[in-house]
């Protein structure tokens, strides 16, 4: 018998997957776009009035600037006016990632351009006019850095999307997580570590031994936290392969005694509550690809008008020629090797390829510690910190439906829409 379900957590839900800086994302783009407007008509009506071919030029150029921010700029405004539009089945979270990867194909054709306009001054030189062109780039690069400046945010206060937890671990290629707040105790088999980790779930403590001959038993030890006011609580924990795990998650604060419990007795650590570090949003599953985009954009803008100067400098100074159009083919790589990252991690989310693995591990752990069997998953991405799942369950409990897992799985910070199918089967008769 299988029961269907598809939900975020409750009926009549919405399918708003925007975020969490969205907003403000958006006006800070404007505010960019409004800058290089400002400056592209300065330097044409300045350039038209005192005869400079080369301002009006760059003028020009500010314009294409403006006009890459501008597709940032609509998708945000896009995206958030039709955020509740029932045509759009999963929400317009992803319209970020398609302005990201549009893009991306643009600064692509722009190191195009360059490296060839390069390439035909390496072969054919062309006079330089450097009175003018050494100021029009040192203006250029401070435009630049005040769009960055707009775009960072910081002033703003904390505009990232990202999840609100702490971040007491860093994810590492191999998988497992260096937490931060790690107290290592010796033991009689040897020496163990007590971790908190809360990566994207509520905070759990993480067991594991430092030497492989050490097997860890879940069911031989427990811990238990004794905080300042007297109050304690105890923890059971599961096998994780690698580690082992609390199932209970520990309430805030994180200041108290623990006294874990192992065949060879009781061991005594303190843990002290340290500043929340709330990331700075460039996780996979919360980074803002329309954001980066534009980032990208006005610091590709800004390194091209560093080496642009370094160039024209050198070559006004010693007659290096060849100065210019090599910055130019340098200035070219880089914006070339930005652009392939955010087309990569741009088109992977468009194609729904999961950007957040460690969500499929706590759905599959969720559901696998309530005594059932995970028989399909799927997760992939809706939006910055939205993250989707369609979980297949094997249980049987005939008790158990879809209600059920949504109660469990409704811990795991960023999972957005989940959609259930539980298949119950009889145990023997």
């Amino acid at each position: 018998m299988s029961r269907f379900e598809d939900a975020a957590f409750g009926a009549g839900h919405d399918h708003i997957f925007l975020g969490a800086g969205h907003e403000n994302n958006e006006r800070k783009t404007w505010a960019v776009i409004a800058l290089c407007s400002a400056m592209m008509l300065l330097e044409i009506v300045g350039g038209s009035l005192f005869g400079s071919l080369a301002l009006v030029a760059d003028g020009l150029h500010m314009s294409t600037h403006a006009g890459a921010m501008l597709i940032a700029a609509l998708a945000y405004t896009y995206a958030r006016k039709h955020a509740s539009d029932a045509r759009f089945v999963f929400g317009t979270g992803k319209l970020g990632d398609l302005a990201g990867f549009t893009s991306a194909i643009v600064l692509a054709m722009i190191a195009l351009l360059i490296g060839y306009e390069a390439v035909t001054r390496f072969l054919s030189p062309v006079p330089i006019h450097f009175g003018e062109a050494i100021p029009i780039a040192v203006v250029g690069l401070l435009v630049n850095i005040a769009s960055v400046w707009l775009l960072s945010g910081d002033h703003h206060g904390h505009s990232h999307g990202h999840s609100h937890g702490h971040s007491h671990g860093h994810d590492h290629d191999d998988g497992l997580d260096d937490e931060e707040e790690a107290q290592r105790i010796a033991t009689s088999s040897g020496m163990v570590s007590l971790s908190i980790f809360e990566d994207g779930v509520p905070p759990v403590f993480r067991l594991t031994s430092e030497s492989a001959s050490t097997k860890l038993a879940a069911s031989a030890l427990s811990v238990t936290t004794v905080r300042p006011d007297g109050a304690q609580q105890s923890f059971t924990f599961a096998d994780r392969g690698r580690y082992l795990e609390s199932k209970e998650e520990i309430p805030e604060p994180h200041a108290f005694k623990v006294i874990l419990r192992l065949p060879d007795g009781d061991h005594a650590v303190e843990f002290d509550e340290h500043p929340h570090d709330h990331g700075n949003g460039h996780d996979a599953a919360h980074r803002d690809h329309n954001m980066r985009a534009a980032y990208i954009h006005v610091m590709a803008d800004a390194a091209v008008s560093v080496l642009a100067i370094i160039g024209l400098v050198l070559a006004k100074e010693f007659n290096w020629l060849w100065m210019d159009p090599l910055a130019g083919v340098i200035g070219a790589l880089v914006i070339a090797n930005w652009s392939f990252g955010l087309m990569r991690d741009t088109g992977g989310i468009l194609l729904d390829m999961n950007t957040d693995r460690k969500m499929a591990d706590k759905v599959r752990n969720v559901i696998e510690d309530s005594g059932d069997n995970v028989l399909d998953l799927h997760v992939w991405r809706l939006g910055p910190g939205h993250m989707s799942a369609l979980v297949s369950v094997v249980t049987e409990d005939l008790q158990r439906n879809p209600a059920f897992y949504h109660e469990k799985l409704d811990r795991l910070q960023g999972l957005s829409h989940l959609t259930v199918e539980v298949n119950q089967m009889r145990g023997p008769v």
